[in-house]
């Protein structure tokens, strides 16, 4: 397996538990366990795919992923009194995902030969779609459209590899670093509650209730 294989796979991982757990939480019966892991690990990628015009999307050739998904949701499930007594074991999964898709999803770009910023873009929506579907399915707003730092930790972990590229780091080396450079940068912004600006103003709220 490739550097980029193994990446994805450990992404899908991490994505797999992260909807699996988020489905326990709402109390879901087993089916809707299992669609909410799988739209969590392949909804960013099945997005990419279809942009870049990957056809069939990329999963429905690659059935070690959906097996994957499954053993996942049963791990979850076994484990589930010990996994959601661990308040954060939901964000470090979600986490550990984002930072390897955006990895994946930048890769994906190049092999196109798509502009640094579209690679970018691409990196994001491989990283954040899953959890986007995820969240409207579980009746939560998304993450990424809250004022959390979700989608500008991936831009600024596609920053970090082209930046690397540019100082002839080993292409491995940059997405390694790139993918850890997106985990650290959503810790930080959790322990250290940094937040994006706000348009809105405090009184707000009051105004529209009028």
């Amino acid at each position: 397996m490739t550097f980029i294989e193994i990446t994805d796979l450990l992404g899908t991982i991490a994505f797999a538990i992260s909807g699996a757990l988020a489905a326990l939480s709402k109390k879901l019966d087993p089916f809707g366990i299992i669609i909410i892991a799988f739209v969590t690990a392949a909804g960013g990628g099945t997005l990419r795919d279809v942009l870049v015009g990957v056809n069939p999307v990329s999963w429905m050739l690659n059935m070690d992923l959906v097996y994957t998904i499954l053993i996942c949701v049963l791990v979850t499930l076994i484990f589930r009194k010990w996994l959601l007594r661990l308040r954060k074991t939901l964000f470090l999964f979600d986490t550990i995902g984002i930072g390897l898709y955006t990895v994946v999803g930048i890769e994906m770009g190049l092999n196109n030969g798509l502009h640094p910023v579209i690679c970018i873009t691409l990196g994001c929506i491989t990283a954040c779609f899953g959890g986007v579907i995820r969240d409207i399915l579980v009746n939560e707003i998304p993450v990424i459209f809250r004022k959390n730092i979700y989608a500008t930790a991936c831009i600024a972990g596609g920053g970090v590899y082209f930046l690397l590229i540019k100082w002839n780091f080993l292409e491995n080396w940059a997405f390694f670093i790139a993918g850890v450079a997106v985990i650290l940068f959503r810790i930080l912004a959790v322990v250290f509650e940094l937040q994006l600006p706000t348009p809105y103003a405090r009184n707000d709220d009051q105004i529209m209730k009028q």
